[in-house]
């Protein structure tokens, strides 16, 4: 099948490339993003590989579909860049490519819990000024504290059995409750007690209509004076106003995330060079006690190795005519509606 490959760079096409070996499609790789603007380059091609800043909306597929596109291959396990009525409507299967990295998110999450804690970033810069001094460096036990883990699938449960071997008292909250968390000791609780209750939380949930700002100033106003939060899922699960407010008032004492809500415009670019226009970004970066990273906990080799391969597969799957397992329909079932990533 012949598949017009969005938002690509170097190690996408490495990695596809390799999962497409012995050559089993027709890969043509584009640098820009999809978009309405964009989707012509996609003419005659009846599949499109998309990732998770392209912008799958009404119009762009209207586009895609009047071009003979019927299949949008998404390498990323997030869908909410797509509309799943309109592309049901006008025949377009949408496929996905689901927990390809949840040991590489749960680590990066780990990660930045520990740098935030102990300083770690800061006393880097410090050390190589010349810098030894201990001041404000300060950082606590992780052994006893109370972890708030917002969705457990995959990555979440990862997390959980992290963070117990840190001797770490475990909270969490979904729709469904994974035994394997309660396995451990993780307790299922509600979201007011999990807010009231822990001393870091760390979000791994889709972003749903349900979910959407769900750290947001009434939530902030709960939770433990000095909160640690931490989110490696999608940047809109936090309501950056509130959370700046949050930080400003000292009820947030730690913030580290590896989304943001208006990141399409600034992650997986170069922008070293240029003046950057959010004003909030921008603002945010000031925090001492702040630490982002640009959407690179699911950037392992076996991420991208996992990544390629299931794409590959998906597509082949919808060529050949087989189920494929990996697909997404307009009316979810159930199950998909759970919180969990």
């Amino acid at each position: 099948m012949k598949v017009a490959v969005f938002s690509t760079k170097a190690y996408d096409r490495q990695f596809l490339e390799a999962a497409n070996n012995p050559k089993q499609h027709d890969l043509v790789f584009f640098e820009p993003r999809l978009n309405r603007d964009t989707a012509i380059l996609a003419a005659g091609f009846p599949a499109v590989c998309a990732f998770v800043h392209d912008q799958v909306d009404a119009s762009t597929l209207e586009i895609l579909a009047s071009h003979g596109t019927h299949l949008i291959a998404l390498r990323c396990a997030g869908f909410n860049n797509v509309d799943l009525k309109t592309a049901a409507a006008l025949g377009i299967t949408v496929v996905r490519v689901p927990a390809y990295s949840p040991y590489g998110v749960a680590e990066h999450a780990v990660g930045l819990i520990l740098s935030l804690n102990r300083k770690i970033h800061r006393a880097y810069n410090r050390v190589r000024e010349g810098n030894f001094s201990l001041d404000k460096l300060l950082g606590f036990n992780l052994n006893g504290r109370t972890v708030g883990i917002i969705g457990t699938g995959k990555i979440g449960l990862i997390l959980g059995q992290i963070m117990k071997g840190f001797g770490c008292h475990i909270l969490a909250y979904d729709v469904f409750r994974n035994q394997e968390l309660e396995a451990i000791g993780g307790k299922y609780v509600e979201l007011p007690e999990l807010f009231a209750n822990s001393d870091i939380i760390s979000l791994h949930c889709p972003l749903t209509e349900d979910t959407y700002h769900l750290i947001n100033e009434q939530a902030i106003a709960h939770m433990k004076p000095g909160i640690m939060i931490i989110n490696t899922s999608r940047g809109a699960l936090i309501d950056t106003e509130a959370v700046i407010a949050g930080l400003k008032s000292g009820q947030i004492g730690y913030l580290g995330v590896d989304v943001y809500e208006q990141e399409s415009e600034l992650f997986f670019e170069d922008l070293s060079d240029e003046i950057i226009q959010d004003d909030v970004f921008q603002y945010l970066t000031t925090f001492p006690n702040v630490l982002i990273t640009g959407h690179q906990a699911f950037f392992t080799e076996e991420a991208l190795r996992n990544i390629s391969e299931a794409t590959i597969s998906n597509i082949t799957d919808i060529e050949q005519g087989r189920p494929c397992q990996n697909e997404i329909r307009a009316q979810l079932p159930a199950e998909n509606k759970v919180l969990v990533n």
